[in-house]
Protein backbone atom coordinates (compact mmCIF):
# COMPACT_ATOMS: atom_id res chain seq x y z
CA UNK A 1 0.00 0.00 0.00
CA UNK A 2 1.30 3.55 -0.93
CA UNK A 3 0.32 6.05 1.75
CA UNK A 4 0.93 9.84 1.11
CA UNK A 5 0.33 12.76 4.20
CA UNK A 6 0.74 15.87 3.96
CA UNK A 7 3.60 15.74 0.97
CA UNK A 8 4.91 19.47 0.14
CA UNK A 9 7.73 20.19 -1.78
CA UNK A 10 9.08 24.05 -1.42
CA UNK A 11 9.76 25.64 -4.45
CA UNK A 12 10.99 29.36 -4.86
CA UNK A 13 8.10 31.43 -4.18
CA UNK A 14 5.34 29.20 -3.45
CA UNK A 15 4.99 25.52 -2.90
CA UNK A 16 6.24 23.55 -6.28
CA UNK A 17 3.72 20.97 -4.51
CA UNK A 18 1.15 22.00 -1.43
CA UNK A 19 0.36 19.59 1.20
CA UNK A 20 -1.26 16.32 -0.57
CA UNK A 21 -2.52 13.31 1.15
CA UNK A 22 -4.00 10.02 -0.72
CA UNK A 23 -3.39 6.34 0.08
CA UNK A 24 -3.72 3.38 -2.63
CA UNK A 25 -3.77 -0.55 -2.28
CA UNK A 26 -2.17 -3.07 -4.97
CA UNK A 27 -5.05 -3.89 -7.07
CA UNK A 28 -6.60 -0.42 -7.20
CA UNK A 29 -6.16 2.68 -9.33
CA UNK A 30 -6.14 6.33 -7.93
CA UNK A 31 -6.36 9.28 -10.34
CA UNK A 32 -4.60 12.63 -8.24
CA UNK A 33 -5.52 15.92 -10.30
CA UNK A 34 -3.63 18.96 -10.30
CA UNK A 35 -3.48 22.51 -12.30
CA UNK A 36 -0.21 22.94 -13.19
CA UNK A 37 2.17 21.05 -14.78
CA UNK A 38 4.88 21.37 -12.26
CA UNK A 39 2.51 20.28 -9.53
CA UNK A 40 1.62 17.15 -11.30
CA UNK A 41 5.28 16.29 -12.16
CA UNK A 42 6.57 17.51 -7.76
CA UNK A 43 3.95 15.24 -7.12
CA UNK A 44 4.51 11.72 -9.42
CA UNK A 45 8.57 12.26 -8.64
CA UNK A 46 7.66 12.29 -4.66
CA UNK A 47 4.95 9.36 -5.26
CA UNK A 48 7.79 7.27 -6.95
CA UNK A 49 10.23 8.44 -4.37
CA UNK A 50 12.41 10.36 -6.92
CA UNK A 51 11.94 13.45 -5.09
CA UNK A 52 12.44 14.51 -1.36
CA UNK A 53 9.44 16.35 0.17
CA UNK A 54 9.96 19.20 2.17
CA UNK A 55 7.49 17.85 4.84
CA UNK A 56 5.06 15.07 5.25
CA UNK A 57 5.35 11.11 5.61
CA UNK A 58 5.46 8.75 2.38
CA UNK A 59 5.30 5.35 3.27
CA UNK A 60 5.01 2.03 0.52
CA UNK A 61 4.09 -1.12 2.67
CA UNK A 62 4.64 0.37 5.88
CA UNK A 63 7.96 1.28 5.25
CA UNK A 64 9.80 4.94 4.18
CA UNK A 65 12.69 4.02 3.44
CA UNK A 66 13.50 5.99 -0.53
CA UNK A 67 15.52 2.95 -1.37
CA UNK A 68 12.57 0.65 -1.12
CA UNK A 69 10.29 2.98 -2.45
CA UNK A 70 11.75 4.23 -5.61
CA UNK A 71 12.89 0.06 -6.43
CA UNK A 72 9.29 -0.92 -6.00
CA UNK A 73 8.05 2.21 -7.90
CA UNK A 74 8.47 3.21 -11.71
CA UNK A 75 7.66 6.85 -12.79
CA UNK A 76 6.56 6.68 -16.36
CA UNK A 77 6.29 9.30 -18.95
CA UNK A 78 7.26 12.11 -17.02
CA UNK A 79 7.62 15.55 -19.28
CA UNK A 80 10.72 17.23 -18.93
CA UNK A 81 12.41 14.20 -16.69
CA UNK A 82 12.10 10.75 -18.22
CA UNK A 83 9.64 11.20 -21.08
CA UNK A 84 11.09 9.57 -24.08
CA UNK A 85 12.85 11.80 -26.53
CA UNK A 86 10.16 11.80 -29.46
CA UNK A 87 13.12 10.94 -32.22
CA UNK A 88 13.91 7.80 -30.15
CA UNK A 89 12.58 5.02 -32.22
CA UNK A 90 10.59 1.75 -30.22
CA UNK A 91 13.16 -0.33 -30.78
CA UNK A 92 16.21 1.27 -29.28
CA UNK A 93 13.69 2.58 -26.34
CA UNK A 94 13.16 -0.75 -25.77
CA UNK A 95 16.91 -1.74 -25.58
CA UNK A 96 17.87 1.18 -23.21
CA UNK A 97 14.94 0.29 -20.91
CA UNK A 98 15.42 -3.18 -21.15
CA UNK A 99 19.32 -2.23 -20.32
CA UNK A 100 18.28 0.01 -16.93
CA UNK A 101 16.85 -3.55 -15.45
CA UNK A 102 18.53 -4.60 -12.16
CA UNK A 103 20.84 -7.11 -13.35
CA UNK A 104 19.31 -10.10 -11.05
CA UNK A 105 16.23 -9.83 -13.34
CA UNK A 106 17.64 -8.72 -16.72
CA UNK A 107 18.68 -12.10 -17.75
CA UNK A 108 18.95 -12.65 -21.67
CA UNK A 109 16.25 -9.86 -22.03
CA UNK A 110 16.90 -8.40 -25.99
CA UNK A 111 14.55 -5.87 -27.73
CA UNK A 112 13.96 -8.34 -30.57
CA UNK A 113 12.78 -10.96 -28.98
CA UNK A 114 10.52 -8.85 -26.14
CA UNK A 115 9.37 -6.62 -28.90
CA UNK A 116 7.72 -10.21 -30.55
CA UNK A 117 6.49 -11.68 -27.57
CA UNK A 118 5.01 -8.83 -26.01
CA UNK A 119 3.25 -7.81 -29.33
CA UNK A 120 5.20 -4.68 -30.30
CA UNK A 121 6.74 -5.88 -33.57
CA UNK A 122 4.50 -3.76 -35.74
CA UNK A 123 5.65 -0.33 -33.63
CA UNK A 124 9.64 -1.30 -33.67
CA UNK A 125 10.52 1.00 -36.40
CA UNK A 126 8.38 3.71 -35.75
CA UNK A 127 9.70 7.22 -33.87
CA UNK A 128 8.18 7.72 -30.27
CA UNK A 129 6.22 10.67 -31.90
CA UNK A 130 4.34 8.71 -34.26
CA UNK A 131 2.68 6.31 -31.25
CA UNK A 132 -0.97 7.16 -30.89
CA UNK A 133 -1.35 7.79 -27.17
CA UNK A 134 -2.91 4.28 -26.35
CA UNK A 135 -0.08 2.53 -27.98
CA UNK A 136 2.51 4.61 -26.55
CA UNK A 137 1.07 3.78 -22.96
CA UNK A 138 1.02 -0.19 -23.79
CA UNK A 139 4.30 0.30 -24.59
CA UNK A 140 5.65 2.53 -21.51
CA UNK A 141 3.81 0.49 -19.16
CA UNK A 142 4.85 -3.06 -20.41
CA UNK A 143 8.34 -1.80 -20.29
CA UNK A 144 8.03 -0.66 -16.81
CA UNK A 145 6.54 -3.61 -15.73
CA UNK A 146 9.43 -5.98 -17.58
CA UNK A 147 11.23 -5.36 -14.13
CA UNK A 148 9.59 -8.18 -11.93
CA UNK A 149 10.12 -5.93 -8.76
CA UNK A 150 8.00 -3.27 -9.92
CA UNK A 151 4.58 -3.22 -7.87
CA UNK A 152 3.92 0.70 -8.28
CA UNK A 153 2.90 2.62 -11.28
CA UNK A 154 2.88 6.34 -11.01
CA UNK A 155 2.10 7.99 -14.60
CA UNK A 156 2.77 11.93 -15.07
CA UNK A 157 0.10 13.25 -16.89
CA UNK A 158 -1.32 10.69 -19.16
CA UNK A 159 -4.27 12.65 -20.75
CA UNK A 160 -1.37 15.59 -22.27
CA UNK A 161 -1.47 12.76 -24.82
CA UNK A 162 -5.26 12.83 -25.69
CA UNK A 163 -8.45 14.17 -24.02
CA UNK A 164 -10.03 10.85 -24.62
CA UNK A 165 -9.87 8.79 -21.48
CA UNK A 166 -10.38 5.86 -23.59
CA UNK A 167 -7.28 5.99 -24.48
CA UNK A 168 -5.47 5.81 -21.61
CA UNK A 169 -8.09 4.92 -18.55
CA UNK A 170 -8.97 1.12 -19.32
CA UNK A 171 -4.59 0.28 -19.47
CA UNK A 172 -4.56 1.43 -16.23
CA UNK A 173 -7.17 0.16 -14.73
CA UNK A 174 -6.57 -3.45 -16.59
CA UNK A 175 -2.76 -3.11 -15.24
CA UNK A 176 -4.21 -2.48 -11.50
CA UNK A 177 -6.87 -4.98 -11.43
CA UNK A 178 -5.05 -7.79 -12.86
CA UNK A 179 -5.05 -10.62 -10.61
CA UNK A 180 -1.80 -12.15 -11.41
CA UNK A 181 -0.05 -9.61 -10.27
CA UNK A 182 -2.12 -7.02 -8.82
CA UNK A 183 -0.22 -3.22 -8.94
CA UNK A 184 -1.07 0.07 -7.10
CA UNK A 185 -1.40 2.29 -10.19
CA UNK A 186 -1.22 5.90 -9.47
CA UNK A 187 -2.20 8.32 -12.53
CA UNK A 188 -1.35 12.41 -11.85
CA UNK A 189 -3.92 14.03 -14.18
CA UNK A 190 -4.93 17.68 -14.93
CA UNK A 191 -8.71 16.75 -14.39
CA UNK A 192 -10.41 13.84 -13.45
CA UNK A 193 -12.65 12.13 -16.60
CA UNK A 194 -16.24 12.73 -16.50
CA UNK A 195 -18.02 10.31 -14.53
CA UNK A 196 -15.23 8.69 -12.72
CA UNK A 197 -16.11 7.31 -9.37
CA UNK A 198 -12.70 5.65 -8.47
CA UNK A 199 -10.25 6.53 -5.72
CA UNK A 200 -9.15 9.93 -6.46
CA UNK A 201 -7.81 12.92 -4.53
CA UNK A 202 -6.43 16.59 -5.75
CA UNK A 203 -3.46 18.39 -5.20
CA UNK A 204 -3.28 20.41 -2.15
CA UNK A 205 -5.80 18.45 -0.20
CA UNK A 206 -4.24 18.89 2.89
CA UNK A 207 -3.42 22.10 2.97
CA UNK A 208 -4.12 23.83 6.48
CA UNK A 209 -8.24 24.24 6.60
CA UNK A 210 -9.03 20.96 4.87
CA UNK A 211 -9.58 17.78 6.51
CA UNK A 212 -6.71 15.14 6.01
CA UNK A 213 -5.83 11.52 7.32
CA UNK A 214 -4.14 11.34 10.80
CA UNK A 215 -0.56 10.05 10.36
CA UNK A 216 0.03 6.84 10.24
CA UNK A 217 2.26 5.19 13.39
CA UNK A 218 6.28 5.40 12.40
CA UNK A 219 7.34 1.79 11.46
CA UNK A 220 10.29 0.90 13.44
CA UNK A 221 13.56 1.29 11.83
CA UNK A 222 12.53 3.76 9.12
CA UNK A 223 14.35 5.98 7.50
CA UNK A 224 13.42 9.61 5.93
CA UNK A 225 13.26 9.69 2.79
CA UNK A 226 16.18 10.95 0.86
CA UNK A 227 16.96 12.50 -1.99
CA UNK A 228 18.54 10.71 -4.91
CA UNK A 229 21.99 11.89 -6.65
CA UNK A 230 19.89 12.57 -9.73
CA UNK A 231 17.53 14.60 -8.43
CA UNK A 232 17.31 17.72 -6.12
CA UNK A 233 14.47 19.79 -4.80
CA UNK A 234 14.62 22.85 -6.64
CA UNK A 235 11.93 23.48 -9.54
CA UNK A 236 14.80 23.20 -11.67
CA UNK A 237 15.54 19.11 -10.92
CA UNK A 238 11.73 18.95 -12.17
CA UNK A 239 14.34 18.96 -16.18
CA UNK A 240 16.62 16.31 -14.39
CA UNK A 241 16.68 12.34 -15.71
CA UNK A 242 14.88 10.19 -13.48
CA UNK A 243 14.69 6.34 -13.95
Amino acid sequence: MLTAQELQINGRRADLLPPTSLEIRRGGLLLASGDGQEQRTALALALSGRMKPGSGILRWDGSSKTKRIRSAGALLDSPGVNEPEQHLSVRDLVTEDLALIPRRYRGALLSKPWLKVNSFEDIAELWIEQLPAQRRLELLTSLALADPGVDLLVLDSPDRHSANPADWLPRLEQLAHDAGRPLAVVAVVSALPDGWDGASAVIGNAVIGNAVPEPAEETAGDEPASVPADVTTSTDSLQRTAK
